[in-house]
């Protein structure tokens, strides 16, 4: 028997992850959305498309034309497959200064219903100096898989934390 966490309770502005959907479900993001690397702007929309899934925090969708695609190479690391989205691929950022492997991803041919995210790119916060949604700087979602981003209007627990692995 599974055994799930006790949401966090939230405040004003605050959502909970655990209300989010399964099977995941689009928002388009209300707020300006930045990506910072190698100290300069490898990203930043007002388009961008958020999956909402439960105990997830949202992951951020950038479209192609927001991001500086020179600094993205194929890489070697090996696609995975969501149940819902499809095959993910995975890019390499590349800098003159730094380089971060398998730092971003993005679906050439989801399903259907996230048709919306097709060619988007969604970045691993944990590997760029920083990632921002408005004003607020994200901090990963735990664990090394996960791609979610938190900010404060955001409440877990989340997937990724130790014991999560069967929720």
């Amino acid at each position: 028997m599974i055994t799930y966490p006790k949401p966090v309770p939230i405040s004003a502005a605050q959502e909970s992850v655990w209300d989010y959907p399964r099977p995941p479900a689009l928002r388009e993001s209300d707020k300006h959305v930045r990506v910072i690397f190698d100290g300069q702007e490898l990203a930043a929309s007002s388009a961008a498309i958020c999956i909402l899934e439960t105990s997830h925090p949202p992951s951020y969708y950038l479209p192609p034309a927001d991001v500086d695609q020179t600094l993205l190479l194929a890489s070697q690391r090996s696609d995975s497959f969501c149940e819902w989205k499809g095959l993910a691929s995975y890019f390499d950022v590349v800098s003159t200064g730094e380089s971060a492997v398998a730092a971003v991803w993005s679906y050439a041919s989801p399903g259907e219903t996230y048709a919306a995210i097709e060619g988007y790119y969604c970045f691993y916060a944990q590997s760029m100096d920083a990632c921002y949604v408005g004003e607020d700087k994200v901090t990963p979602q735990p664990g090394g898989f996960y791609g979610g981003w938190v900010t404060p209007d955001i409440v877990g627990p989340f997937k990724g934390i130790p014991g999560s692995n069967d929720w």
